[in-house]
């Protein structure tokens, strides 16, 4: 019988924490502590700690705290916003959101993260912020963009959804910059069971303002200074981060060497452009991306043997239809453009076996070679 390979294993991360989170759960379940209180405190404190900054901001999701992190960074209605055409559509909707606009460019071809000229070439008087996101486990070029943005007097935003735990020469993803937001999705390095982000800064008026916000724009009960919204992190949730957190590195260990696995038993395969990892970057590899032609009929294939994938992203974010209005055009980002129609991601998350990974590639060399016979006999 072949081996079946899931895209995703996200029951092992669970049954391995599950004796340390069920205890606290069923204390919280005992006392309805739910809302605030000493799990969010220590995960906080715990998370600034690893991350290397002054302040995290528990919140309920990635996109929610992306919102906030532009609206304490000073972006308002009417500010343009600078990021990647190939990313999630939360980085640009969170500035859609506060009536920001969304100005896209194109990412660079070796790593598909946002191309600092492109950036640069996109700023205009309105432009208030830069937003490099750390795409695919690892960092975005920051010491790229951040002598860009000084120049401009704007701010960079990091977008650390994808990487937690990844590094760079000046530290890790979410300390680069002013301010920054990630999400604790499940599936993330860093995963709640649920919704879950939070916002990073080394700067307290943004820290206090980001937690005003975000608690109905109060700092005390019924006391409301300002509009803001209802984004606090569940308590449960960082009983699971917490648990999962003390395990990041060791799990991220795990990641890179599933992906230097795959980029030996890929190295020959012709058809097959493996993902790259910038200079000085620590990778964490939330996704291993690799890019083939006839991307959707190999995918089909891996899937009819048992082999998960995903495809990260299949439109970049400007041709959405939520986004048609910008009026883009076919062509005015290549790079992504080009890379959405090939990328496709493999199997990747810390208890992926090497047997697992053997088949992957086994499937995947058979699609390609298949593809290049029949092209031949064309």
């Amino acid at each position: 019988m072949s081996v079946r390979v899931p895209f995703l294993d996200l029951a092992a991360q669970n049954a391995e924490v599950a004796d340390e989170v069920l205890p606290v759960w069923q204390r919280q379940f005992a006392t309805a502590g739910f809302v605030g209180g000493p799990e969010i405190d220590a995960f906080e404190r715990e998370y600034a700690a690893y991350i290397g900054v002054a302040h995290v901001v528990a919140l309920s999701n990635g996109t929610d705290a992306l919102e906030l992190a532009y609206r304490a960074a000073g972006v308002r209605p009417g500010d343009e916003v600078v990021m990647p055409a190939n990313t999630f559509i939360a980085t640009a909707e969170a500035a859609s959101r506060i009536g920001a606009v969304p100005v896209f460019v194109d990412v660079d071809d070796e790593h598909l993260l946002i191309d600092p000229v492109a950036a640069d070439a996109a700023i205009t008087d309105r432009t208030r912020a830069v937003v490099p996101v750390h795409l695919f486990g690892q960092t975005a070029p920051v010491e790229h963009l951040a002598p860009i943005a000084a120049r401009h007097g704007l701010a960079v935003i990091e977008d650390a959804a994808q990487a937690q735990g990844a590094r760079s020469p000046a530290g890790r993803a979410g300390s680069l910059a002013t301010v920054a937001a990630t999400s604790f999705y499940p599936g993330k390095n860093l995963g709640a069971a649920g919704d879950a982000g939070a916002l990073l800064t080394g700067d307290d008026d943004i820290a206090d303002l980001a937690r005003r916000l975000s608690c109905h724009g109060s700092a005390a009960k019924y006391v409301h200074d300002r509009i803001g919204m209802n984004a606090r992190m569940d308590a449960v949730q960082a009983v699971v981060l917490r648990a999962k957190l003390r395990r990041l590195d060791v799990w991220n260990a795990a990641r890179r060497m599933a992906a230097a696995r795959y980029d030996a038993l890929l190295a020959d395969v012709d058809g097959v452009r493996i993902p790259r990892v910038r200079v000085g970057n620590e990778d964490v590899w939330h996704l291993y991306v690799v890019r083939v032609d006839d991307r959707d009929r190999v995918m089909a294939e891996l899937a009819e043997a048992g082999i998960g994938t995903g495809i990260h992203y299949p439109t970049p974010v400007p041709f959405t239809a939520a986004y048609a209005p910008l009026g883009v055009r076919t062509g005015q980002f290549p790079v992504a453009e080009r890379a959405a129609s090939q990328m496709l991601s493999l199997p990747m998350f810390p208890h992926l076996t090497e047997a697992q990974q053997l088949r992957v590639v086994e499937v995947l060399r058979s699609c390609v070679r298949a593809r290049r016979r029949t092209e031949a006999a064309a």
